[in-house]
């Protein structure tokens, strides 16, 4: 594309508001008081590694804090010696770089820095970059073409990105993932992480490591609160935000999503059925669905509703489990699923705080727990059996053993205690679960209780949801490090 001398201009007038550390030698001090991301450890080494020749591509929902991260990271690299001058940061969906190229946004920048034919190591940040056609083609390119650089882009709407990624970039790209904050984070920049303290719990293969709480009260509190506002770093901190989550997450998350995004990336037409699709998926989440019934309630065809929950799940706002038989083998048809919000906040920002009295409060717990999980991207899915002579039964959370196709071990989420007194009469699949797959350890949540029991058929360990969630939370966290050889 040709610019003129007055656009360019222009650019490069904002590419200096952009870049205030090329004058004032540090990130603004807005950004670099706020309490940086436990993933700021992971993705800055991954930064700083030189030696493989990879753009480093930053995915993740919006309003989780990638922006923010990668000023932070831009903070560390000018207190580790780098020199401000060095470093590039571009938003992309800016106005004016409409349809201005990656090299040429890069090459205007070197001209504003005075550094035209400049051989320096660089590091170079494009924000956004989905909104630029073709950009995974651009980037590529310019880790080919630049050797001395290095290059960071970000974007929100991960599984197009990773898509793109993967086909255009292969070798090329090194994928980030950011989630929603954790539990376990949200208890960290809360200050509230001296709650928890680990214990070991006698498992099936060895010692594994749980959290128990010193105070019970406080940490439920706090649960609840994540709940209802803990996803966005944002919304932790901001009482004022608290009081009306629906001005922020739901017009800067979920309308920008629904309305901006996904039609841009998808070419929708109809985002009114999009979003009451949305809407009803919010209010249920955690239910099991099918799309005869979707299909039915919305009066949305059914091949629509499956390229409309591909689209919200390409906007990290939901995420579809698989439902799987009594001994967790995929059924041939898939009839029917279960669908959770990513954040369990999302509803609130939607429709209310929930309180835990509410009769959906299982449902949202279980979103939370879940919510921990769905970063590391394990092979989770939950059983659900009816046919023939067999009772009909449900266990939340099952880990399936890729191998074998057989499940290593089983969750059931509850929001009582009543299965810690009495689990033989309120345990009733868990144990039928455990028995038809020859499992000798199992997790049950409560919401107070902790310690095992050994029944007949296994051991169940027993421990508060807001603790199991804080753990799940804590290794996920450590699973992404360990992915990256950290």
């Amino acid at each position: 594309m040709m610019y003129n001398d007055l656009i360019e201009k222009q650019i490069i007038g904002r590419l200096k508001i952009d870049n205030p550390w090329w004058t004032e030698n540090e990130i603004p001090q807005y950004i670099s008081s706020m309490h940086p991301r436990l993933y700021l450890d992971i993705f800055y080494p991954l930064l700083i590694d030189t030696e493989v020749r990879r753009a480093l591509l930053l995915m993740g929902p919006r309003r989780v804090g990638k922006t923010v991260l990668l000023y932070h990271s831009i903070g560390r690299l000018i207190a580790d010696g780098v020199s401000p001058r060095n470093i590039i940061y571009i938003a992309v969906d800016t106005p004016i770089y409409n349809k201005i190229l990656l090299e040429q946004l890069f090459d205007l920048a070197k001209q504003a820095l005075d550094k035209t034919d400049s051989k320096e190591r660089f590091y170079v940040f494009f924000d956004e970059i989905q909104y630029l056609k073709n950009w995974e083609v651009n980037l590529k390119s310019l880790v080919d073409t630049y050797h001395n650089v290095k290059f960071v882009a970000s974007g929100s709407a991960a599984a197009e990105l990773k898509k793109r990624s993967n086909e255009s970039g292969a070798g090329r790209f090194t994928d980030f993932h950011l989630p929603p904050l954790t539990f376990y984070e949200y208890l960290h920049l809360k200050d509230y992480a001296q709650l928890m303290q680990p214990f070991e719990i006698d498992w099936s293969n060895g010692k594994i490591r749980g959290n128990k709480t010193i105070d019970i009260t406080k940490s439920n509190k706090l649960f609840i609160d994540y709940i209802n506002f803990g996803g966005y770093p944002e919304v932790v901190f901001s009482q004022r935000i608290q009081e009306n989550p629906g001005q922020f997450i739901k017009h800067d998350i979920i309308d920008k999503v629904l309305l901006r995004d996904l039609p841009s990336l998808y070419g929708i037409t109809d985002v009114q059925e999009l979003n009451s699709l949305f809407t009803m998926i919010a209010y249920h989440s955690g239910s099991q669905f099918s799309y005869e019934g979707l299909s039915r309630d919305s009066g949305v065809k059914k091949e629509t509703l499956r390229r409309y929950i591909q689209y919200l799940e390409a906007a990290f706002l939901v995420k579809k489990i698989r439902r799987a038989d009594d001994t967790a083998k995929a059924y041939k048809r898939e009839m029917l699923f279960k669908l959770y919000l990513t954040n369990p906040s999302l509803r609130c920002a939607l429709f209310q705080p929930i309180e835990e009295n509410d009769m959906t409060f299982g449902n949202m717990v279980e979103t939370a727990i879940f919510a921990q999980w769905i970063p590391r991207d394990a092979n989770i899915a939950y059983a659900n059996w009816n046919e023939g002579n067999k009772k009909q039964g449900e266990v939340d959370i099952v880990g399936i053993n890729e191998a074998r196709q057989k499940p290593d071990w089983a969750v059931e989420v509850k929001w009582t205690d009543k299965p810690f007194a009495n689990p033989s009469t309120e345990l009733k699949s868990l144990e039928y679960f455990m028995r038809a797959n020859n499992l000798t350890h199992a997790m049950v949540t409560t919401i107070s209780e902790t310690g095992k029991k050994d029944m007949p058929y296994g051991c169940l360990q027993f421990m508060p949801a807001a603790c199991y969630a804080y753990t799940v939370g804590e290794n996920t966290l450590k699973s992404t490090k360990l992915s990256f050889g950290l």
